[in-house]
Formats: C-alpha cells, structure tokens, sequence
C-alpha cells in the first residue's frame, strides 16, 4: 500500500505519461536488445542494459560452489551522480509475497491457520460482500484462484492510490467475481491484502513481526524491512520512471530489501533450509517471483540446471512497461552468460 501521501499525485501524473513515439520506437528496440551479440560477462551485458535507457540496475548471483557474486551498473541516484551500489535497498514489491506465503506455511504448520478454511471462516463479514467467499479457501488466493476482483484494477486506482487495508478493500466489496473459485487463474492483489489481514487477525499484531521472527532472523536476514519508514531513506536505491523528473524512492511501497539479502532467501526457499519437512510439504506457492512498483523492478530467479539464485534490480520503469519487456529479455542473457561461462 501507498503511504506517503505525495505518492497520490505523482502516480497520478506516472500514468498519465506515454507517447506515441515511445509507442513507435518499442519494438525495435527490444529487438535489437534481443539479437546484440551476447557480452562475455554479466558486468558488460549490465552496462549494454544502461545504455538501453536503464538509469540504474543490481545483480546477485549465488551459485553453487562458488562465492556469491555483487554487480552494479549506472546510478544510484543519477542527480547527485552517485554510483549504484550493489548493497543499496530496494523496494521489492511483490517478491513480498513469497515471505508473506512462508509465513501462512508457518503458520499452517503449528495449527494455527487452514489452507482448506474459507475467506469466511477468517473474516466472517466478509459473507456476502465478496461473492463466493464461503467457497475461496487460503490456498486458493495464494494461488490466485479465487476470482476475486483485483483492487489495484479499479478505475481511478493509480490516480488515487489507497493507504489502507479498509480503503483498498472498499474498492472490490459487492463486486461480481471475474471466475468461479478454482476455475482459472488471474494474479491479484486482492488476495494478498486478504491473507495479510487474515495473518494480523490470527496473530495479534502486524504479520510482519512474525516474519522476522520465524524467516529473517533464522536465515540472518538484516538487511530486508517492511517499509520505507524502517530504513534510512539514503541506504534506498533511487528510482524512476520515464516521464516523470523526480526521483520516487521516498514513495512508500512496501518491503525494502538488499539484492543479497532477496538471493539469500529464495536460496533457501528453493534448496529447502527455510523449512521443516513438514513445511516443505505444506508450501503451496511459487519458488521465485518478479516485482513491480513505479520506479523499481525486481527479479529473484533459481535455476536448477545451474543451481544458482539470480536476483536483477532495474531502477527504471515505463507506463507502457516496455521496460519490463526489455529487463526479461536482459534477465534471459544473464542466465546465458553463467551457462555459458
């Protein structure tokens, strides 16, 4: 959720930015982007992406057998031409929800929630004012099945963002659902403001607590924060988004975290130390996840042949999201790189 109020009108002017000429201009260059000969190492194919019109970008790479890898290209914050640092927080948006499932996996495990219960048997007033939810179980909005209508989708949403868990759901309440519970597949945001308030209830206090507790503090994760408020705002790498003049990173978006930090948790995740074995059973979600928020993009990959986490940061976004077009295409030549290495 957005709390700094600025945020509303700069988002507001963010989604109203696009050109034809960046229409025009796209394709061509995400094919060029495409066929360049691929660098011989991840450094030259970093700086290649800057001059792709990337203002700043942070790769971590942990592969097996070999020490962890740091990379920067660009800035850090271009205005007072500051280098990028591969140690700068980032806002990692919604790799967010990979923590926040570890956490219902956790929870799930010592009794204390049901994948199987209903939206209804957590939040009873919610009976009748989200259709079909005495039939959406937990595991089905982890998942994204349920159907429930996506909040950030509202007209007018980014031109007003919410602030609160009462006002996001306020935009989805006695709304027709767009799927039966189960019967298709629609990522939505809804469902993660659901679950996180649904964890708050069952705990007491602010989910997130439970998360340093139970998943950071064990894997010595000290450097990943549940807000901008809990960080200093010059360890944040600065963000942008074409259009738009002024740098975003005051702009509250969420969890804030190193590249380091992202590697070293879905290393986890995916190598099966985050768990018991009981827990690796119950995990019901995704093992990597991609991130988007105005000015900052985030990647956390694993890949098995290389048995290697991979986590791409890219400081600049675009209201026709060629930019994240472009970031894939770059992700795709890393990967090449260290196999090919």
């Amino acid at each position: 959720m957005i709390k700094n109020k600025k945020a509303k009108w700069i988002v507001r002017i963010l989604l109203l930015v696009g050109t034809a000429i960046s229409l025009y201009f796209v394709p061509w260059l995400l094919v060029k982007a495409w066929i360049l000969p691929l660098p011989d190492t991840v450094q030259e194919q970093m700086d290649e992406a800057i001059g792709h019109g990337f203002d700043g970008m942070i790769v971590y790479i942990d592969q097996k057998d070999k020490e962890p890898s740091f990379y920067a290209a660009g800035w850090k914050n271009k205005e007072k031409k500051i280098p990028a640092n591969p140690h700068s927080l980032f806002k990692i948006a919604s790799i967010s929800k990979l923590y926040h499932v570890a956490a219902i996996t956790k929870l799930v495990d010592d009794g204390r929630l049901s994948l199987d219960k209903t939206l209804v048997d957590y939040l009873p007033e919610l009976d009748g004012r989200i259709e079909n939810a005495d039939e959406i179980t937990l595991r089905l909005m982890i998942q994204h099945r349920s159907g429930i209508p996506n909040f950030t989708d509202a007209p007018g949403f980014w031109e007003s963002p919410t602030e609160t868990y009462e006002e996001g759901l306020a935009l989805i309440l006695d709304q027709p659902a767009n799927f039966e519970p189960g019967e298709d597949y629609e990522y939505c945001n809804t469902n993660y403001l659901l679950l996180n308030k649904i964890m708050d209830e069952e705990l007491g206090y602010d989910n997130f607590k439970f998360i340093q507790k139970e998943i950071l503090s064990p894997l010595q994760l000290n450097h990943t924060y549940s807000s901008l408020d809990a960080v200093n705002v010059d360890d944040v790498m600065s963000g942008y988004h074409v259009g738009y003049p002024h740098d975003l990173k005051t702009n509250d978006y969420g969890m804030h975290a190193t590249a380091q930090d992202v590697g070293k948790f879905v290393k986890a995740l995916n190598e099966g130390t985050l768990f018991n074995e009981r827990e690796q059973k119950i995990y019901p979600y995704e093992y990597e996840h991609s991130g988007w928020v105005p000015g900052y993009q985030s990647f956390a990959r694993y890949d098995k042949e290389l048995e290697a986490v991979v986590v791409l940061f890219y400081s600049t976004t675009d209201p026709d999201l060629y930019n994240w077009n472009l970031s894939e295409i770059v992700n795709n030549r890393v990967i090449k790189i260290l196999k090919e290495e």
